[in-house]
């Protein structure tokens, strides 16, 4: 302030003393003129910083404006420093922005923020899948206008949030369901978030079914044989006749540890997420395992064909290689009727990809069914199934195998010609 009183009485004594001199050498009105001249040399001067000063800040270009001299030097000067001072700060300010959006866009969580009147203030890309918004669109409007499920509505007319709500057969088609829960921050806003669990609800399910159809596969063989044990016990029966219900026995307890060891084979391979080993696997002793294994099942009702069309051995682990095939084989066996024909071959495709394929002659498997083979106690035919001793794990074995092997299972099947299961593994499975 002391400054600009000192530059401002300088000029006017400036202009006081060139007045003086003027008028004494050239009469009263020159110096006044002159005076006045000296007095609009500044003032012209400041007007046409200040006319400068004003097109930058229209053109927002303050602080590339070419600096003056004398007092407007300074004044210049911290007016361009501020400005770069606070556009730095407004562009820390939207870069930190644009990262919490970007964070809160790679959610794998739908995010809605609401205001105090519960108006859509902002949500991520997630969000507008669920619910079918569009933030542009639908900015400042209120969310219960928009979702209308009388449990959302009646949820956030509550107030009380301590619980999360599910919202079920949401999305775009209704497959989804949703976990919904709100929570207050700032002045009486609230930020929704909402999770997907249709996989949990879908794991949960497989998980009850597991259970059920576990409880209901070991049911049967378990009361059969309480009933004979409590007929031996309380009956006064035969040699011949014991013997025979001492056999049937067996047969339940050999379908029961059959149960209980692909269960225990499919929970190993299940917990098991790496890949398989690379040890070299004959193919040609695999082959012929199979085909006594298959000879035994098969009891010479079936005609058997077995061949190994490529010299290629397989890299894998050998026990489940051969678990894997020779799930596929007394599957075959067991489908088909008498006098029917099973081929199992290997061979190299085109690409260099080996192929195990078994082919039967049996009622095939009509499409509907084709894509859920692979899951845990899938049968076609439920009653069919039980009395060929099939457990039901089988399928679900050889997928699990299969992708630890990073090899792919294929099924082929005409109703009423016949099936064709097919193994194929990459060429980097395959030894040369």
């Amino acid at each position: 302030m002391i400054s600009v009183l000192t530059r401002l009485a300088t000029i006017i004594c400036l202009a006081f003393i060139g007045a003086y001199i003027v008028s004494e050498n050239w009469g009263n009105v020159l110096g006044i003129a002159a005076g006045i001249a000296i007095l609009a040399v500044p003032l012209l001067y400041s007007y046409v910083n200040l006319a400068r000063l004003k097109q930058h800040t229209l053109d927002d270009s303050v602080e590339n404006m070419s600096l003056p001299s004398g007092y407007w030097e300074e004044v210049f000067f911290r007016l361009q420093r501020l400005v770069r001072n606070l556009k730095l700060k407004i562009r820390t300010i939207e870069q930190q922005h644009d990262h919490f959006i970007e964070a809160f866009q790679a959610s794998p969580n739908g995010i809605v923020m609401l205001d105090d009147s519960d108006q859509i203030e902002w949500c991520n890309s997630i969000a507008e899948r669920f619910f079918g918004l569009n933030y542009k669109r639908d900015a400042m409007q209120r969310i219960n206008f928009l979702i209308r499920r009388p449990e959302f509505i009646q949820y956030l007319t509550k107030r009380t949030f301590d619980e999360p709500l599910l919202l079920e057969r949401m999305g775009p088609d209704g497959s989804l369901s949703l976990m919904l829960q709100a929570f207050p921050f700032g002045q009486k806003r609230h930020l929704l978030l909402v999770q997907d669990i249709t996989d949990l609800q879908k794991a949960d399910a497989m998980r009850r079914d597991f259970v059920a159809n576990v409880s209901h596969e070991m049911r049967t063989p378990i009361t059969v044989l309480m009933g004979f044990l409590e007929t031996v016990q309380s009956l006064d029966i035969d040699k011949a006749q014991q013997e025979q219900y001492f056999e049937l026995m067996m047969s339940q307890a050999r379908r029961m540890k059959s149960l209980v060891e692909d269960l225990l084979t499919l929970a190993n391979l299940e917990a098991n997420t790496l890949p398989a080993s690379t040890a070299a696997i004959k193919i040609e002793t695999i082959m012929a395992l199979l085909k006594n294994d298959a000879q035994a099942l098969s009891e010479g009702k079936h005609t058997l064909n077995f061949e190994c069309l490529a010299p290629n051995d397989l890299l894998g682990d050998e026990r489940e290689v051969l678990s894997a095939f020779s799930n596929l084989v007394s599957n075959a066996i067991r489908y088909t009727p008498d006098v029917g024909t099973i081929q199992a071959t290997w061979n190299v495709n085109s690409e260099g990809q080996g192929e195990f394929a078994v082919s039967d002659t049996g009622p095939g498997i009509a499409p509907e069914h084709l894509s859920r083979l692979t899951e845990r106690f899938y049968r076609v035919d439920r009653s069919r199934s039980r009395d060929t001793g099939g457990t039901g794990l089988g399928l679900a074995i050889v997928k699990h195998i299969a992708n630890r092997h990073q090899a792919q299972l294929q099924i082929e099947s005409t109703p009423g010609k016949g099936s064709t299961f097919i193994l194929r593994f990459p060429k980097e499975r395959l030894s040369t």
